[in-house]
Formats: C-alpha cells, sequence, structure tokens
C-alpha cells in the first residue's frame, strides 16, 4: 500500500476506534428491582462489589501537545504532526443505566468503568447531566491508564438510608476509588448522600429518646473515599447531605481538591467534610464547607497539607485530630492553613489529642484567617475525651512548632477564644502568635485566655493579650523517644 492511501486511512481508523469507545457495549434497559420501588426509595440490590481492571499494566504516555501545523503544510503532507485524539467517552447509559432515581444502576456503572479503565486511549466515564441515578456500594478499582476522568453531570447518589440499604453491603463505605493513579473526579453535577435517616439513628449523639446517645449498631457511610492512590484530582462538585464524612482520603498522595461545595446542616452528627489520613501531599483549595462536624480533618500519618481560600461554617472548624486514641501514635506535620474563612462554627483552628497517645504534632502554620462569630477560635485540647469517663495518662501527642499569624475577627463569648489546655507530662512547646486580635461577636470582652502547660511566646500584641505562655523548654521533653516520628 502506498504511503499516501495508508495516510488517508489513518484518520478514518481513528474516528472508527474512538466511535466505538463512546458508543461500548449493545444499550439496554434493566428492569427495576424486584418489589419496586416508592418515592426514589431502592428496596434491594445486589452486594457491593470490587469492580477491577483488566489486567493490562497501564501504557505508558510521555507525548506532548502538538502544536498546529505550520501555514503551507496540508493535511496530505506526510510531515504534518498527528493530533492527539479526544478521550473516548463512556456513557453510563450506553451501558443499561436509566436515571431515573429509583432504578438500581450499579451494574451499568460497573460495566462502564470496566470498559474506561481497560481503555487504551484517553476515557472519560459520563454520569450525563439528565439524570439521577442510583448505586449500591461499590468500589472502582484500578491500575487503570493514567488521566481517567470520572465526570459527574447528573446527580450521583446511594440507596435512600439504612432501610433500604442493601442488607449485604458495606455499611462504612460507598463510593470507593481504589489503587489508581492519575484519577480524576469531576463534574457540574452533585452527589447526593441521602443522609438524613442516618443522622437520625438513635445511637448518634442526642438522637435518642430525650435528647440520649443510644448504644447499638451505628455504622453509616463515608460517601466517597479514595484509597491507596495517587495523583488525584478532586474539583468542581457539589456534594451534599453525607451520611458521615463526605470525602475522605487514605493512604494516598499527590492530591489536589479544587472548588467543592460540600453541604450538610449543621445538626447533622460526624459529617466532616474533607478528611485525610495517611496521606501526604495534599493541596485543598477554593472551596466552601458547611456541615455538622469538622469542615476539613487532618489524620494521623499526613505530612505536607497545604489549605488556602476555604470558607468553612457552620461547623466544627478545621482540626488537626483526634489523633492517638487508644494509646496509639499519631504523627502528623508540615500542614498550612492560609486565606481562609470560618464563621458560626463551634471551633475555630483546633488540634485535638487523647491522652495516652504518643507521637507528634509539628510545623503546623495558621496566616491570614477570618473568624465570625466562632466559639473556641483557637485551641488546643490534649484531654480530647468523648465523654467523661476517660482516665488520666501519663503520655501524650507532642504539640510543637504551632504559629498563629493575622488571625482576627469575632468570636462567641459562652467560650474564651484562646485555649491551649496542654499535657502535663507532654506540654506544647514553641506556639508562635502575631497579630492575633479577636473581638465578642456581642456582649462583654473576654479577655483570659486559658493556657496550661503551653510554652512560646507573643510575637506581636495580641487581643486579647496571651500572657500565659511559659517562656522555654520543659526539662520532660528531652530525650523522650515516645516523641519521635519519621
Amino acid at each position: 500500500m502506498g504511503v499516501a492511501i495508508r495516510l488517508l486511512l489513518l484518520p478514518l481508523m481513528a474516528v472508527a476506534f474512538c466511535g466505538y469507545c463512546v458508543t461500548g457495549r449493545s444499550h439496554f434497559h434493566k428492569k427495576p428491582p424486584r418489589g419496586g420501588s416508592s418515592g426514589g426509595r431502592h428496596r434491594g440490590g445486589k452486594e457491593g462489589s470490587v469492580v477491577s481492571s483488566p489486567a493490562v499494566p497501564p501504557a505508558d504516555d510521555d507525548t506532548q501537545p502538538v502544536p498546529p501545523p505550520p501555514a503551507g503544510i496540508v493535511p496530505s503532507d506526510p510531515a504534518t504532526p498527528v493530533q492527539p485524539a479526544e478521550p473516548c467517552v463512556f456513557d453510563v447509559r450506553a451501558y443499561g443505566a436509566v436515571g431515573d432515581g429509583s432504578t438500581d444502576d450499579t451494574q451499568a456503572f460497573r460495566e462502564a468503568w470496566k470498559a474506561a479503565c481497560g481503555s487504551a486511549a484517553a476515557a472519560v466515564l459520563l454520569v450525563p447531566s439528565d439524570g439521577t441515578f442510583t448505586i449500591t456500594t461499590t468500589t472502582f478499582s484500578g491500575p487503570c491508564k493514567p488521566g481517567l476522568v470520572f465526570q459527574v453531570d447528573g446527580v450521583l447518589m446511594p440507596p435512600d438510608g439504612p432501610d433500604c440499604w442493601p442488607a449485604s453491603d458495606n455499611r462504612r463505605q460507598w463510593v470507593v476509588f481504589s489503587n489508581l493513579d492519575g484519577l480524576t473526579l469531576r463534574g457540574a453535577g452533585t452527589i447526593e448522600g441521602n443522609g438524613e435517616d442516618w443522622w437520625n439513628l438513635p445511637c448518634k449523639p442526642h438522637r435518642g429518646p430525650n435528647g440520649s446517645t443510644l448504644r447499638g449498631p451505628c455504622d453509616s457511610p463515608t460517601l466517597v473515599r479514595f484509597f491507596m492512590s495517587r495523583n488525584l484530582v478532586v474539583e468542581g462538585l457539589r456534594v451534599e447531605n453525607s451520611p458521615e464524612f463526605h470525602f475522605r482520603f487514605d493512604g494516598c498522595s499527590d492530591v489536589r481538591v479544587d472548588g467543592l461545595y460540600i453541604s450538610s446542616p449543621a445538626n447533622s452528627p460526624n459529617t466532616d467534610g474533607i478528611h485525610v489520613e495517611n496521606t501526604e501531599r495534599v493541596g485543598i483549595y477554593n472551596s466552601r464547607i458547611s456541615n455538622g462536624d469538622d469542615c476539613i480533618s487532618i489524620g494521623t500519618g499526613s505530612y505536607d497539607v497545604d489549605i488556602q481560600n476555604i470558607t468553612c461554617g457552620p461547623g466544627h472548624g478545621i482540626s488537626i485530630g483526634s489523633l492517638g486514641v487508644h494509646n496509639s501514635q499519631a504523627c502528623v506535620s508540615n500542614v498550612t492553613v492560609r486565606n481562609a474563612v470560618i464563621r458560626n462554627s463551634d471551633n475555630g483552628l483546633r488540634i485535638k489529642t487523647w491522652q495516652g497517645g504518643m507521637g507528634a504534632v509539628s510545623g503546623i502554620a495558621f496566616a491570614d484567617v477570618v473568624m465570625e462569630n466562632v466559639r473556641n477560635c483557637i485551641i488546643v485540647d490534649q484531654y480530647y475525651c468523648l465523654d467523661k469517663r476517660c482516665m488520666n495518662q501519663s503520655t501524650a501527642v507532642h504539640v510543637t512548632d504551632v504559629s498563629y499569624a493575622n488571625v482576627r475577627g469575632s468570636y462567641d463569648t459562652r467560650s474564651a477564644p484562646i485555649h491551649f489546655a496542654c499535657s502535663d507530662t507532654v506540654p506544647c512547646t514553641n506556639i508562635t502568635m502575631s497579630e492575633v486580635e479577636l473581638l465578642p461577636a456581642s456582649g462583654e470582652l473576654v479577655d483570659d485566655p486559658f493556657c496550661w502547660s503551653a510554652y512560646g511566646t507573643q510575637q506581636t500584641l495580641t487581643i486579647p493579650p496571651v500572657t500565659c505562655l511559659q517562656d522555654g523548654l520543659p526539662d520532660a521533653l528531652l530525650d523522650n523517644p515516645d516523641l519521635k516520628c519519621r
């Protein structure tokens, strides 16, 4: 075959290949689960399972974008560079998804994921904008070719509450992305958690009779979890009403979260917006979070976390911890929070550890933060406890090298705006404060910050004055092996 004929056939082959990707398998509609559905509540479904990729290693992708051909070169010219192919789109409707808000579309999503993950070309799994799709517990597992996009433009949601949750499904998590490199989760749509019935379980705080909390099964699912993955991007989505945590990152690295809107009611229990644990090199940017627990929570094993341009509230503020539960070792370092607004929250900037833990929290910088009607604007609590039955213990996670700079705004006078409650045996050290100015939202000035076993300095005069910080370093911390981290 001549060179000219081969060149003419190449574009046709590329079009045919990508057309196959878009079409996927033949279209079908599944019947609704036996027993029907009512009011959008799903009453059946198969067991949540792992959706694995084909046993094909990810292809190398070292190609760079090619600029348009120079003037004078025509498409038939052998010197014309080949333009990158458009990504292949795997629309879940092409795999049988109905998107009517009540039909169980789980199997269609699993089939679409297998096809997209196994694609040799760049792939987009599309949740289209004109549907509301219900799926049960599913793990979308790799490895896949880096660059895979999970695009949510419609509404994606789990079954409506614990009564509709399939008995065989995991109740601790709903959608899990596992063992992936280079995944992007994005879209103009909504991930709706249907969390209200979970929040009202009598085991939840103050949900039992007469405001009590009852013992009993209390598992509730995290809405979206990323596990053992790297080079992740999550951007542009609206995520609301999660049964428990909205997002959770476990064992991941190189994560960028940008432009999210996360929303749950202020009285929804344990609905942390973004939780990071055993994860490093994380950026969380340009997002608005209102919920019933921590806006952002940083757990043990988290390093190099950069948080900027975040608006929190109502909720429990930005928290490091809780750390050291059940006498465990906990290590967190190099966390920066800049250009944040926290409003109408129970806490502002918080570090919380349990007695009896080991390890260290170090290299924490809070800067350029605005508070609006916040209780406990600045708080370190090394006596964190969920009830009054915690015993005093002699070890603790060491809190050191924590700075507060240009933290300003108003506080709720029910609590002192600055509170450093540190361990007797493992005091907090090297706390520095500069340009801190906190005034009451209403009522009288509370000018009595609390300090216990806290060492540090005021680099500038603060309002209220923090004269209770002690100078120097305590002898008790010298050469203590329990305080070592990596």
